[in-house]
């Protein structure tokens, strides 16, 4: 076997990690922890299936990708709850410290190439990066909605909170920035969420 094979394979494996980072959100319908390999799974399926609602034209396939590399650094750094100011203090160093680690596995032009589209999903100044982060806010809104707010509930997480994170995303979807205000304030309604 060649030597770039062999690297695109063992970064293959590598990725498979992210099978067994298991996130704060649960399941719709009340199910177990969700992994980070289905987060990003279902980010890229929604990103597609609700492409038209984007703000601006986008590559789709570059979407998809983003969704797809977004979290992979978590395989060492691990999730950081999306509410947890302690965590997020501390995020960047961590993922940074895990983006060249992992992504150095790869040939060095593959390696270039998902660092840049990571660096690109992480500052969210282009279209394709605002959308995906409008994805990695609505996936999972839409599954707290989906358990009855029960994340939001064991967190104490309140609908200030919930808003603020959404804010993003506008930046990638008016359309779908509407949508979880109305989910949001159903579920200050159902008691799911403080204000």
């Amino acid at each position: 076997m060649d030597t770039r094979l062999e690297k695109q394979l063992a970064f293959v494996l590598e990725a498979d990690k992210l099978k067994n980072v298991f996130r704060q959100t649960h399941l719709s319908r009340h199910g177990r922890s969700e992994n980070d390999a289905e987060h990003s799974w279902h980010m890229a399926l929604m990103a597609y299936l609700l492409k038209e609602y984007s703000n601006e034209n986008v590559d789709i396939a570059k979407v998809m990708l983003m969704c797809l590399i977004h979290d992979i650094v978590e395989i060492d750094a691990g999730d950081t709850y999306a509410y947890d100011a302690e965590g997020l203090s501390t995020q960047k160093a961590r993922e940074d410290a895990a983006k060249r680690r992992i992504f150095s596995l790869l040939p060095a032009d593959q390696a270039s190439e998902l660092i840049s589209l990571f660096d690109e999903f992480e500052e969210c100044e282009t279209a394709e990066a605002r959308f995906a982060h409008a994805m990695d806010n609505l996936q999972p809104l839409l599954l707290n909605n989906g358990n009855d707010g029960s994340d939001w509930k064991e967190h104490r997480v309140t609908a200030d909170k919930v808003r603020a994170r959404q804010a993003r995303t506008a930046l990638g979807s008016e359309t779908l920035y509407e949508l979880s205000f109305r989910i949001i304030d159903e579920n200050v309604k159902k008691g799911n969420l403080k204000e």
